[in-house]
């Protein structure tokens, strides 16, 4: 007889078929047709296994169990979209967890007929990543009300490809927010890798959040001026991409002073016109600082400030920075991790509290409901890549936790 463990695995692995790339990880960026692949086969996974599926304007993605009705929902999911060439467990495996969760909840209930307080609902977040569009955790901040849904909408991607253009494209909005006055979320529960090393150097199974780390998130424009490389003087020369290379050593540098109390990178960059006989006259980044101390990145940022001044003089050059996406430190609310916690000794699993320094959808849901967040190891803090790895012992101890979790929220436990 096929176990519970064993059907996860199985799903797990014909999830992570879509996008799957040849080095073992997928690429499915959020609304291209091979994330409106994992979609449909979540959407017929849910509805084969009972739950109603719903979606809302952002492309959020429900599957509704309801037990009781006008009972309030315990909501429970993650992500399907990925990075370009990205890890197979990030985000999926949290939204496959959430699936068989309820689904394991929906046959006790059937079995003993004893009918819960709340109800219970799947959630597949929309752009999590925010590698195609900007910025990350897109639907889970419309959901929350952080972003407004038409702004999000009309976001463009590399292309010019808006928001709403690509979800039409795979069929992934519908008609109405799912939940509004008819229905209520009550809390909210995801499970998802570490994205870091310290559950899996700790030889520990279960890491509960009970904080997140601050973040800055910056879009920076480096101005120069469009000349010749060959016969442009060197001391008449505005290269920008000069001056954007400058920055990257100044972020980096910032870490390098601050030490790991803060984590500083340059993701993406953009050169134009990008032609090797061309000195650049333009150069996009995207830049983030990451800290657990909200004042270290006020200091931090005000050194950035300055270190942007003299590379400014230095290159010739302008900068112009905004802010694309911040958040400050937060702690998740400790009943919520203290019931994680009760769950796993419950269990016999092993425990620790751990910090997120990566953004996830319950970041934003912690501000709206009381939420659980939970970790299971990454193989030597790997993510973001192909190399992304968690072992099979560790992703069904994850479903198992949750699983208990969730029961003792629909009860009415938060």
């Amino acid at each position: 007889m096929t176990t519970d463990a064993e059907r996860f695995l199985d799903d797990f692995t014909q999830l992570s078929a879509f996008g799957a790339t040849a080095a073992g990880g997928v690429e499915r960026q959020a609304a291209t047709a091979a994330d409106g692949q994992s979609r449909a086969w979540l959407a017929a996974w849910l509805t084969g296994h009972g739950f109603t599926v719903a979606q809302d304007r952002i492309g959020n993605q429900f599957g509704l169990l309801e037990f009781r009705p006008d009972a309030p929902y315990v909501l429970a999911g993650s992500h399907l979209d990925s990075q370009p060439r990205g890890g197979r467990f990030d985000g999926a495996y949290g939204v496959l967890a959430a699936a068989h969760a309820a689904d394991r909840l929906r046959a006790q209930v059937a079995a003993t007929a004893t009918v819960p307080p709340c109800n219970i609902a799947v959630v597949n977040w929309f752009n999590e990543e925010g590698s195609r569009f900007k910025p990350s955790m897109m639907g889970s901040g419309v959901f929350t009300g952080k972003l407004p849904l038409a702004g999000a909408l009309v976001t463009a991607d590399a292309a010019g490809v808006t928001v709403q253009e690509a979800l039409a494209g795979i069929g992934g909005t519908g008609p109405d927010d799912v939940f509004g006055t008819d229905r209520t979320v009550s809390s909210y529960a995801e499970i998802h890798i570490e994205q870091g090393r310290e559950l899996d150097k700790g030889g520990v199974t279960l890491g509960l959040v009970d904080a997140t780390w601050a973040a800055n998130k910056y879009e920076m424009a480096v101005i120069g001026a469009q000349s010749h490389t060959g016969a442009t003087a060197m001391a008449d020369r505005q290269d920008a991409l000069y001056g954007a290379a400058l920055v990257v050593v100044a972020v980096r540098e910032l870490a390098d002073r601050f030490g790991e109390e803060l984590h500083t990178s340059c993701g993406q960059l953009t050169v134009h016109p990008n032609s090797p006989v061309v000195v650049a006259r333009e150069v996009h980044l995207h830049l983030d600082l990451r800290s657990p101390s909200d004042e270290l990145l006020v200091q931090a940022d005000a050194e950035l400030h300055r270190r942007l001044a003299e590379i400014e003089v230095k290159a010739g050059v302008q900068v112009q920075r905004r802010f694309a996406h911040t958040w400050k430190g937060q702690f998740y609310q400790p009943a919520g991790v203290a019931l994680a916690g009760a769950v796993a000794a419950d269990l016999g699993i092993s425990q620790m509290l751990v910090q997120t320094r990566a953004g996830h959808d319950s970041t934003n849901m912690k501000d709206m409901v009381p939420t659980v967040m939970l970790f299971i190891p990454s193989v030597d803090g790997i993510s973001h890549s192909e190399a992304e790895f968690t072992r099979d012992d560790d992703l069904c101890a994850g479903v198992d936790v949750l699983t208990e979790t969730l029961a003792r929220m629909v009860q009415g436990a938060l």
